[in-house]
């Protein structure tokens, strides 16, 4: 009644006990030295917003603080944490810990000194300790309220969700509300309470731990997480943003990343005044470096940039705290600054050897206790991480990464025995049930590796010790993930949270879908199908009809239904060519919706597993064929359309600015996962598909077989429709190739004109007085472009340079420059020397520009001065200026810079400069001809089961279904480049109708269903994964008019 009242320390709030305190020291190191003389007080504000004061000798330097922090809070994993305040300038600057804290905080009694979250580790797995990821936890909820975490309304749904749960623990709804309306986690909250609940509903039974576990999980993916911005200009004067990661610099134009610098690829960082100079090492095939340069607005704000960069790059890459330089005798250059700390990897070491007690804590605002157990357990190394997890797409502010955390402890159990009925909520799969297209991740299979590995080397760790792994970024170059905007439907599956760390450069989007172990098929299931159903060939023949079919439909949708939708409610697309478009598309998919009902429906008669080994009319497919393709003459006036629809399209586009933002945000949705003027080329290519599989059909039958008479007269058929509609196919290709590869340049205007024709594009190095430079180079019938990948947010490739054909020669040049594969073109006003990557690179562009070359020679083509080919900043494409594609106009795309992923990044061309290879219009012509659509059975190198999947392969890249029923893919993998085998005995396989794909280090195989399917995968891949030489020469068509 009569005591004082004594305040709660930071220990006492925490339920921590007296005395308690964990050093962060290593075994064996001692305290520094504190110090004597008078003490100073330090107000620190926590994570959980309350405000503790610290006693510190006025002379200490900053380590003494930050220890006396973590010690009070009984923190292990101190070293991920900063101490940051404002200095006498008010800029917010991080606590050195090896200068005294009286020089750096020079007014105690008016500063508020905040502990945060400076280092986030790629994966939160990492985090061993409950009040680590709590704390992390914590930053995350303080991110979101300040609007630095930004992100998607469903992720901000998702992540509030959880907080929520972590906090007042299972749903219910009056209690939710009550709660959501006493406390705010994000500006305009009640937009998304509805959202919220509905999340939090999914939640049941998590408990805070994994609750915490889940927000980290959904934050590290977006790509905002532990992102402090730095304002800076580029050499042009174009304002952006700087950032540093545990992969290394980050560059952003507003919120968007447009350019990364792995610490790999840097060489050295420094600053001079008020310009941030990062040094990148040598190219693979350059010979010389390159500076890039950043001004700020200061010489304080630069080095403060630079000094979290240089503890950035030590704490994630060093293996040890770096020691310090010595003294010099006279005089000193540059900053003394260096790293203090343990590195992660010296973190992860000392936690794993267990030589600490783990204490009670309390949270704050929590109503449910997290209690860690106080006896210490040296050898089990991932006690910590929540048992029950489930799986996640998330990375770029992606829909999908809200989605597929919904589902989580007794909800996994239960899904398991209701076999994935349970969806999660607001997920719409079909045009027909919302219009709207729902988000998703798209991601590439190599991420999907990476995970299969570090899941499988988790399983390894469970059972023996181990070190902590490389921390450094993928050495390959990171694949090309499409239209990753909104989530995909989820199936319900598990994934181990004890994930290795991702120093990807590109978002981290993995997949769930493709990961999923209920997908796993037996070996005793597969053998047991193959004796089901029939195993003659022409079934096989029967059902890539059927297969491809499918696929067909579904691209016909994204124009019936999709497409039609959008353009519905936007007053964008003139009427007339609305009319055009779907009045020619829609009588094309209801005709092959009841085609594809046919084929399907003769299928289940030929393999019918009562009677299927007895023979009867059904098992046959030549009426069905000839049948419809005699329906589909009727259909003839439509596909001739296309034509006028493709040219209408692109004009529309080029007149009318608010068309052509409302096509490009089209394709940024996951439906559409190709071009959309492809879309529109697909009736026509299909009818060459029907032609191969009529003429497979037909040598395989004999004369006296009873299909063979039909399937003559359907090949007739078949063929008649292609010869007449071949010319018009052509001119179409090359129309759309042309207006697809302007939307990859920049600095040129008028690249469509009548009668010009494409070649080929592709990689090569230009020789400057730099030394070699990688240069995306573009034939075409009268004119040579090289271009370079400039620091755009769209991804744009900035043309340097042009070379008109007529008078050009062409010669090898390697003794004279001594460069491998190297040539020397000669035009009438300039000459450049380019290198290619292999000797077959370089045969086919000398055999390409030479044919060229003598195409230009013989006629009057276009004249050079038709190409404007001036940069957007007015400067002229010379060679002082070719070599700076790194810098170069940030803000030259006319795309929107506040789109959430960069337009241009799934293209040919892009495939083509990462894998340094070229592909000519005989490549995309074979590649038309050769799509294929089926189940395989997929296998990562180090993987153990088999997952099946519903494969599409088109435009070189194999596209990565849960189903044929889904309306867009999940996963891609761009094949250019890759090298297509068989396995070879020493890679214990042992499984019939098994391929192998290969580039670098990354190794997949897939498994057929029978003989004719896996030569039919093998045909098609190996059209893609080698561009084809030039066989023959290119007739000389007449000028296209459009």
């Amino acid at each position: 009644m009569g005591e004082t009242e004594q305040r709660p320390t930071a220990g006492s709030r925490l339920g921590a006990q007296e005395n308690a305190g964990i050093s962060t020291l290593e075994h064996g190191q001692k305290p520094p030295m504190t110090p004597p003389g008078k003490l100073i007080s330090i107000k620190i504000q926590m994570l959980d917003d309350t405000q503790e004061t610290f006693d510190v000798p006025q002379r200490a330097p900053g380590k003494v603080l930050h220890d006396a922090v973590c010690n009070h809070l009984n923190l292990v994993e101190g070293d991920y944490f900063g101490l940051e305040f404002p200095d006498h300038k008010k800029m917010m600057v991080w606590l050195d810990l090896l200068k005294p804290v009286m020089k750096q905080i020079r007014r105690p009694k008016h500063v508020v000194v905040k502990f945060v979250v400076k280092f986030f580790p790629p994966d939160h797995a990492q985090l061993q300790e409950e009040l680590t990821r709590y704390l992390f936890a914590l930053q995350v909820k303080q991110d979101l309220a300040q609007g630095r975490l930004t992100c998607n309304d469903t992720s901000t749904a998702l992540l509030v969700s959880h907080i929520v749960q972590s906090e007042i623990g299972d749903f219910d709804e009056t209690i939710d509300r009550e709660h959501l309306a006493k406390n705010k986690y994000i500006p305009q909250q009640e937009a998304l309470e509805d959202k919220i609940m509905e999340f939090h509903r999914s939640h049941m039974g998590q408990t805070p731990a994994e609750s915490d576990f889940q927000l980290l999980e959904i934050a590290r993916r977006l790509e905002m997480y532990g992102i402090r911005l730095h304002p800076a200009k580029d050499r042009e004067g174009t304002k952006i943003n700087l950032a540093v990661a545990n992969t290394g610099i980050l560059v952003f134009q507003g919120h968007t990343k447009i350019n990364a610098f792995n610490w790999a690829k840097v060489r050295k960082l420094s600053f001079k005044r008020k310009r941030f100079l990062i040094k990148l090492r040598p190219d693979v095939n350059s010979s010389f470096q390159d500076t890039l340069e950043f001004l700020m607005a200061s010489r304080d704000f630069c080095k403060s940039f630079w000094k979290i960069c240089v503890e950035h790059h030590a704490f994630f890459r060093l293996f040890e705290e770096p020691k310090p330089k010595p003294k010099p005798v006279l005089f000193s250059r540059g900053s003394s600054f260096r790293f203090s700390g343990r590195t992660q990897k010296q973190v992860l070491d000392y936690v794993k050897e267990g030589g600490h007690k783990k204490v009670q804590f309390e949270r704050k605002h929590s109503k449910i206790h997290s209690i860690r157990s106080l006896t210490a357990q040296p050898s089990e190394q991932h006690t910590e991480v929540p048992k029950q997890s489930s799986s996640f797409a998330y990375g770029d502010d992606n829909d999908a990464a809200a989605v597929q955390s919904c589902r989580q402890g007794k909800e996994l159990k239960a899904s398991a025995e209701d076999t994935g009925q349970h969806k999660s909520p607001s997920l719409k799969k079909s045009p027909k049930e919302s219009k709207k297209v729902d988000g998703a991740v798209v991601s590439t299979v190599e991420e999907e590796e990476e995970a299969a590995k570090d899941r499988m080397q988790q399983n390894r760790q469970s059972q023996q010790p181990s070190t902590a792994g490389s921390l450094t970024g993928s050495p390959h170059l990171s694949e090309l993930s499409i239209n990753s905007q909104g989530g995909p439907s989820v199936a319900n599956m598990s994934l181990s949270p004890n994930l290795s760390p991702d120093a990807k450069q590109s978002s981290p989007l993995i997949s769930p879908l493709l990961t999923d172990p209920t997908c796993i098929r037996t070996d005793d299931e597969e053998e047991v199908k193959r004796k089901r159903f029939p195993t003659e060939k022409a079934y096989f023949i029967a059902k890539e009809v059927a297969t491809t079919e499918r696929t067909y439909l579904k691209d016909l949708e994204v124009i019936t239904s999709w497409f039609q939708s959008a353009v519905s409610k936007e007053d964008c697309m003139p009427e007339s060519l609305r009319n055009l478009i779907f009045s020619n598309f829609e009588p094309l998919h209801k005709f092959h919706t009841g085609f594809l009902k046919e084929i399907e429906q003769r299928l289940a008669l030929w393999e019918g597993r009562s009677n299927a080994h007895i023979k009867g009319d059904y098992q046959r497919i030549g009426d069905v064929m000839l049948k419809n393709i005699q329906s589909m003459k009727q259909l003839t006036i439509h596909l001739w359309k296309h034509n006028e629809i493709l040219i209408e399209l692109e004009d529309g586009i080029k007149n009318s600015r608010k068309l052509e933002t409302f096509c490009r945000d089209f394709e940024l949705q996951k439906v559409c996962y190709l071009p959309l003027n492809t879309f529109l080329l697909r009736p026509l290519h299909r009818l060459m598909h029907y032609k191969q599989i009529m003429e497979r059909l037909c040598k395989h039958y004999p004369p006296s077989h009873i299909d063979f008479r039909d399937s003559r007269a359907a090949l007739a058929e078949i063929s008649e429709m292609v010869a007449q509609l071949h010319g018009n196919m052509i001119k179409m290709e090359n129309f759309q190739k042309l207006h697809e590869l302007k939307k990859d340049l920049i600095g040129i205007d008028n690249l469509v004109i009548p009668g010009r024709e494409f070649i080929r594009l592709g990689s090569l190095s230009k020789l400057s007085g730099k030394g070699l430079q990688q240069r995306m180079f573009f034939l075409f019938n009268d004119i040579l472009l090289y271009t370079s990948r400039g620091l755009t947010a769209s991804n744009q490739f900035k043309v340097h340079g042009h070379l008109p054909l007529y008078g050009m020669t062409i010669e090898e040049s390697e003794e004279e420059w001594g460069v491998p594969y190297c040539l020397t073109l000669r035009g009438q006003h300039q000459s450049i020397v380019v290198a290619a990557s292999t000797r077959a690179e370089m045969d086919k562009w000398t055999e390409d520009i030479q044919m060229a070359i003598d195409l230009a020679e013989k006629s009057s083509g276009p004249a050079p001065e038709l190409l404007a080919s001036s940069p957007p900043d007015n400067k002229s494409p010379d060679e002082t200026t070719v070599d700076q594609e790194s810098e170069d106009d940030l803000s030259a795309s006319r795309t929107s810079l506040e789109r959430q992923s960069p337009h241009r990044g799934n293209t040919t061309v892009h495939v083509c400069w990462h894998r340094n290879t070229s592909v000519s219009m005989i490549d995309f012509s074979i590649a038309v001809e050769n799509q294929l659509s089926g189940n395989l059975l997929r296998k990562f190198k180090n993987s153990n089961g088999w997952q099946k999947l519903w494969v599409v392969f088109t435009n070189f890249c194999m596209f990565f279904y849960k189903s044929h029923q889904d309306n867009h893919p999940l996963a891609s993998l761009p094949l250019l480049g890759y090298s297509l085998t068989i396995p070879s005995e020493s890679e214990n396989i042992h499984k019939d109708y098994v391929f192998k794909l290969h580039f670098k280090s990354h190794v997949y195989y897939f498994r057929a269903e029978s003989e004719y399917t896996f030569e039919r995968w093998m045909e098609v891949i190996r059209s893609a994964t080698s561009s084809a030489s030039r066989t023959r020469a290119l007739s000389h068509k007449e000028p296209h008019t459009y």
